[in-house]
């Protein structure tokens, strides 16, 4: 489970060696309404959520650090790459099976928070695919600026699997 979060890093970090700092802040509308930094900085908040919420044994997938200098420099992403592989690299099958609570905004219409049982695996797993998910948006973000980027950034396992196969 942790070297897939790794890989997927790993292609967020490929992405970041490509591009200039400026294409990672251009918001090219109307096609999209957020750069690509914002994207990864949305998909590096995740990562956090699990990282300062792990200890206390509640993740808040909520709170995010929206802004700052992650969304604007791509060094700074590589960086706190580094820092989240560090951290999934520590974890050990024991801490992965521990139950933790998850709380998460749940309404478009009005606040209304859900706070469930989890398990950190589990919850890793489910940033490792919402990192996926964002990363295909950064590679059409990246297609449409001609950035080159690798053929399978932002491609969810079971498709890769199909794609091999089919």
């Amino acid at each position: 489970m942790i070297e897939s979060q790794l890989i997927i890093l790993q292609q967020a970090k490929n992405y970041l060696d490509s591009v200039s700092e400026s294409q990672y802040t251009q918001v090219i509308t109307p096609t999209f309404m957020s750069s690509a930094g914002a994207h990864m900085r949305h998909i590096l908040d995740h990562y956090y959520s699990v990282i300062n919420g792990f200890p206390e044994g509640l993740i808040d997938y909520d709170k995010r650090s929206r802004g700052g200098v992650v969304e604007s420099c791509p060094k700074a992403a590589q960086n706190a790459i580094e820092e989240i592989s560090t951290f999934l690299k520590s974890l050990t099958t024991e801490q992965l099976q521990k139950t933790v609570k998850l709380s998460t905004e749940i309404s478009v219409v009005d606040k209304q928070v859900a706070i469930v049982d989890t398990t950190l695996g589990r919850e890793v797993i489910f940033v490792g695919s919402h990192a996926v998910h964002h990363l295909a948006t950064i590679k059409h973000i990246a297609q449409a600026q001609e950035v080159e980027v690798e053929g399978d950034l932002g491609i969810a396992p079971a498709t890769a699997t199909f794609l091999r196969t089919g």
